[in-house]
């Protein structure tokens, strides 16, 4: 009788080898619809960071990188002995913290309240009100407020003139510049916020909520102990996202509000950056604080991390 002989095994690197290039193949179209935002972080994002050398160097636009003087840690030192530099880490975790508290909460009280709606056209007409303020520029947004605010004629001098209080500068005011920036923030970004969370809830299934009614909880119930613990996880991971952005407030928004009256509390990184980098055109210095920006969020994203992963969650890495 002959023999037949059997080819050797595939080794697991091979089989695993095919398998990645048989998948690559099989979803080409969808990693090519993934390039340009591969395109974008590599040109936008990873490739300038080679500049972040400058940062221990006393930079020269004349010399360039490879002719300027090292100097090692010397605009570290410089801005942590400056006394603005406490006056920064107090004005930006102020709003970041408020943004945190406030503003990061608010997007899942309204996803539920939208997901609990019925009739769905009103509830079609609300999310598209509440979306529409992301697609305006924050000069838009400043000059909306500033005619509401400000203006002589405007709906809240009008309001306060009739109530007979005086006519009162909210936009030059201190006390008032970080209630107008959460404010603000809110209206914006609220209403474009509740997008990830509808789709997370719009995945829980149905039999659920069946399950729940059957054995006679109420919709506060259900909400309780089906709709959040099945977005838990949504909530952590975006507020880890948020945690490593803590020194990274929106430049523009902080930017437009900023002015004589009110430095001392709307002065933040991002407008420090600006005028060391831009306007004083201090290169070397300015990327010196951006680096440390990105360092301590980088420490906080890492922390955030590690603690959810200590609770049981699954964290973002």
């Amino acid at each position: 009788m002959k023999q037949t002989v059997l080819p050797p095994p595939a080794s697991h690197a091979a089989l695993k080898k095919g398998d990645v290039t048989g998948k690559l193949i099989r979803d080409r179209w969808l990693y090519f619809m993934l390039l340009p935002g591969v395109v974008y972080f590599l040109v936008f994002k990873y490739l300038p960071m080679a500049g972040i050398v400058i940062a221990f160097q006393e930079y020269s636009p004349f010399k360039g990188i490879a002719g300027s003087t090292w100097i090692g840690l010397e605009h570290f030192r410089l801005l942590f002995n400056d006394p603005v530099f406490w006056m920064l880490i107090k004005n930006t975790l102020a709003l970041s913290f408020l943004n945190i508290i406030f503003a990061f909460p608010l997007p899942i009280i309204v996803a539920l309240m939208l997901n609990e709606m019925r009739n769905l056209a009103y509830k079609r007409l609300v999310q598209t009100m509440i979306y529409i303020p992301h697609f305006m520029s924050w000069v838009i947004v400043i000059g909306m407020f500033y005619v509401l605010f400000e203006s002589q004629n405007g709906m809240v001098q009008s309001l306060a003139a009739a109530a007979g209080f005086e006519k009162f500068s909210f936009m030059l005011n201190a006390d008032w510049f970080r209630p107008m920036y959460l404010l603000q923030n809110i209206w914006k970004e609220c209403g474009w916020g509740t997008i990830i969370y509808l789709a997370a809830l719009a995945g829980i299934d149905p039999q659920m909520y069946e399950a729940a009614r059957i054995d006679g909880a109420n919709r506060f119930r259900q909400m309780w102990h089906i709709t959040l613990p099945s977005i838990r996880s949504t909530i952590i991971i975006l507020l880890i996202l948020r945690l490593g952005d803590i020194m990274d407030l929106s430049f523009d928004h902080v930017f437009l509000l900023l002015n004589t009256m009110n430095r001392e509390v709307a002065e933040v990184f991002d407008t420090y950056v600006y005028n060391a980098g831009i306007v004083k055109g201090q290169f070397s210095f300015s990327t010196a604080v951006g680096l440390f920006k990105s360092g301590v969020g980088l420490i906080l994203i890492a922390a955030a991390n590690y603690l959810s992963k200590k609770l049981g969650e699954e964290g973002i890495f």
